[in-house]
């Protein structure tokens, strides 16, 4: 008979008989938890399945269906002896080996002798031998055939044992069987039938602690259940595997330079590196070298990627090529998508797509709090980044051949994130390199390997053959440090700073104005700087009548509002709105399902901005969209208002266009003053070009002596905040103010006597 040995550790468990020592069997309990017992636990129950039985909540007492069976099969007739038995298990298990039902025979013997030795009766034991003959044969016949295999037979028994189960699994353990008995509720009870604890062997292992509420074979159960299920999501795995970082030596750019099939032996794997680079370690030099790192790579024949910035969102072309479907389930979406990664003429690589694209979206998944249809989306962007990039990575992919992808700049998004770590699982390098250190990359995984320096500078271009190579100096980056120390938070600004700004309209007293009106942006009440953006406080105002009906007085107050960066117009209309269209430029192309087309205005050849700044380019059109967004102007996608306007904004007058170009959004801002005198109305083109001038942050100030209506007309709500300060007066004569009669300019230069005797006007 067997005997059983001490355990020396779980996996000896899964050893063949042949590999054991003295023909040796298991027999343990475990009543403490930790990850290597559930790993053990979950493995042993698979092999239970496979060879041997598992038992829930004890072995079930015989049925009378199963006494009759054995009473009409082997009679009433019982000794206790042990040749009788060793017959009787002939006849009741023929299907035995003669040796394992010798074995048998012995260890039912001596067990029922035990029960005699403790003063039971001679119906007790022939009870007890009809149960464990049932027992034998209706629970453990599949376990006894296979007594004295090599793949020794294994037992998981979970619950309170009673005396009667223990002798059952102690006979078949001495007939070289592996027991192992699951007290997931501690071993309080089992105590009370093993008193002294000595006839098993309990498993101890380091950092144990109790189980987990509710763990059990039920639990192992859905735990196999969903590991069938992620191998079903996973299909055929690949036959190669990856060596991510291990073989990295320290010094991630020189690492990265060393052709693959140099970094590692096993044929098996290959050898990628996920590494990122924070900040640089002397930035005079930073430049050089990541040119320098190129143009090795480059004459290496390394297949490479270079993206900078950001990785661009997927195009509505991009995303139907994916083909998603409307998804019952997480499991349902996975199958289907990963079944889009077909690599025809490279089945490895195929699987580690599919294998990689799996890891991913159920990391995405997380706790299961994402809705499925933001986990779809996010899977789709994957799968469409992968589209992207593959001809450029993974094309005549080769083991054991490893492709590099370098992101300049940090992820900004998750989405970003996930790609990266999606690549990282693929045979490609990835690199991130983000030598700002004000900017927050939002990758994290726990194979990243990165490498911290304190020195930062602004790199928004890799300096490669093709994009112009463009070196700093020491003295260049020494200014950039003083102007981020003077800049940043200080309350002063360089010029230019900024190249994004919102108006935000004051209201004002009238006598306000003329205080606020030669002030700097930034003096102003309501100014701020919010993630880059310039919060203007403007003016948009009306000022009707005449104060006291000093009319000198009046002309001398308008003469003291005007610089040299304020439009004057001193007649009506300053713009003839029978001018509505530009001369080959289509509007209904530069605007369509309510949005500016950008590229198609930049294209035109009649696009009157292109000399001006990017920038400024820029902030023109996003504040037309603005405009149009707001509704202000009457008729606005009610009549076709919204072409008029794209059309006026495109076709500023010149002097307007100089005044934008050379707006600081932190100075003094740029001003119009519109003087009406007569009943000669305001155009509906004037008011939409002083709609659009507000919105991009000029002061803008009607003087209306005679109280009229004017650019209100044209507007679906106020937005003019209108001052009467006086009469009204009529067919007043406008001043020259030093510029042509009736034109619009710049003032005439003040007189040494004006600014001696007049220098606060």
């Amino acid at each position: 008979m067997f005997g059983y040995k001490k355990l020396g550790r779980p996996e000896d468990y899964f050893l063949p008989l042949d590999k054991r020592q003295e023909k040796s069997v298991f027999f343990c309990r475990i009543s403490g938890y930790s990850k290597e017992i559930d790993d053990f636990i979950l493995k042993y129950y698979n092999a239970a399945l496979h060879n041997g039985v598992v038992i829930e909540d004890g072995i079930p007492n015989p049925t009378g269906d199963n006494l009759s069976f054995f009473n009409d099969m082997m009679g009433q007739q019982f000794f206790l002896d042990r040749e009788f038995i060793e017959k009787a298990a002939a006849r009741w298990l023929p299907a035995m080996k003669v040796q394992p039902r010798n074995d048998l025979a012995e260890a039912l013997y001596r067990a029922l002798f035990s029960l005699k030795k403790m003063g039971k009766n001679d119906n007790v034991v022939k009870n007890a031998y009809i149960k464990f003959m049932c027992w034998l044969y209706y629970r453990f016949e599949g376990v006894v055939n296979r007594l004295g295999d090599n793949d020794v037979p294994k037992i998981l028994y979970e619950g309170n044992i009673g005396r009667y189960e223990f002798l059952m699994l102690t006979v078949l353990s001495c007939t070289g069987c592996d027991i192992v008995l699951l007290l997931s509720r501690g071993e309080e009870d089992y105590l009370k039938t093993d008193t002294r604890g000595t006839l098993s062997d309990k498993l101890e292992l380091p950092g144990m602690e109790p189980f987990p509420e509710g763990y059990g074979i039920a639990m192992l159960k859905e735990k196999q259940r969903k590991a069938d299920a992620l191998r079903r999501l996973y299909g055929e795995p690949p036959t190669v595997r990856r060596c991510t970082n291990a073989w990295l030596e320290g010094n991630i750019m020189e690492d990265i330079k060393k052709p693959p099939v140099t970094r590692g032996k096993d044929p098996n794997l290959f050898y990628n590196a996920f590494c990122r680079i924070n900040g640089a370690e002397d930035k005079v030099t930073y430049e050089n070298e990541l040119y320098r790192f190129y143009l090795e790579i480059k004459n290496g024949g390394r297949t490479f990627c270079i993206v900078e910035k950001e990785i661009t969102i997927p195009t509505a072309e991009e995303i139907a090529r994916i083909n998603k479907r409307n998804y019952a389930s997480k499991e349902d979406m996975i199958r289907d998508l990963s079944g889009r990664v077909r690599c025809p003429f490279n089945e490895q690589l195929e699987r580690l797509i599919r294998t990689a694209f799996v890891d991913i979206v159920l990391e995405m998944s997380g706790s299961g709090s994402m809705s499925l249809s933001k986990l779809t989306g996010k899977a789709v962007y994957i799968l469409c980044w992968l589209l992207r990039y593959f001809d450029i990575l993974f094309n005549n992919w080769r083991m054991p051949f490893v492709s590099l992808f370098i992101y300049l700049g940090g992820c900004r998004t998750d989405n970003e994130a996930y790609f990266l770590k999606f690549l990282s699982r693929l045979p490609c390098d990835v690199l991130v390199l983000v030598p700002n250190l004000n900017i927050r990359c939002e990758l994290t995984d726990k194979l990243l390997y990165e490498e911290n320096n304190t020195q930062s500078l602004n790199l928004e271009t890799f300096p490669t053959e093709s994009g112009g190579i463009r070196m700093a100096t020491v003295a260049y980056h020494a200014e950039r440090e003083l102007d981020e120390i003077m800049y940043k938070d200080s309350g002063m600004y360089r010029n230019f700073q900024y190249s994004k700004a919102n108006a935000v309209t004051l209201r004002t007293m009238y006598e306000e104005i003329e205080i606020l009106w030669d002030q700097e942006m930034r003096f102003r009440p309501n100014f701020s700087t919010v993630d880059n953006i310039v919060n203007m406080p403007v003016i948009f105002a009306k000022v009707s009548g005449v104060k006291d009906g000093d009319i000198a007085k009046y002309w001398q107050s308008v003469r003291s509002l005007i610089n040299e960066d304020t439009l004057v117009i001193t007649s009506a209309p300053y713009i003839d709105y029978s001018v509505r269209t530009i001369p080959g430029i289509n509007t209904t192309e530069c605007f369509k399902n309510g949005k500016v087309q950008k590229n198609k205005i930049y294209s035109s050849g009649s696009y009157k901005y292109g000399m001006l700044r990017p920038e400024t380019q820029e902030y023109i059109l996003d504040k037309l969209q603005i405009l149009i967004d707001s509704r202000i102007i009457a008729g606005t996608f009610a009549d076709g208002t919204e072409y008029n306007i794209v059309s006026q904004i495109l076709n500023m007058p010149t002097e307007i266009v100089r005044l934008i170009q050379k707006f600081d959004f932190t100075k003094r801002n740029p001003k119009v003053i519109y003087i009406n005198t007569t009943e000669r109305p305001i155009s509906p083109a004037d008011a939409t070009l002083m709609a659009f001038l507000n919105v991009i942050g000029f002061d803008v100030l009607f003087f209306v002596p005679t109280g009229y209506q004017t650019i209100e007309r044209y507007f679906t709500k106020p937005v003019v905040d209108e001052h009467q300060i006086g009469d009204y007066m009529y067919d007043l004569q406008v001043p020259n103010f030093g510029i042509p009669s009736g034109a619009t300019g710049r003032p005439a230069k003040k007189t040494w006597i004006e600014k001696i005797f007049k220098k606060g006007k």
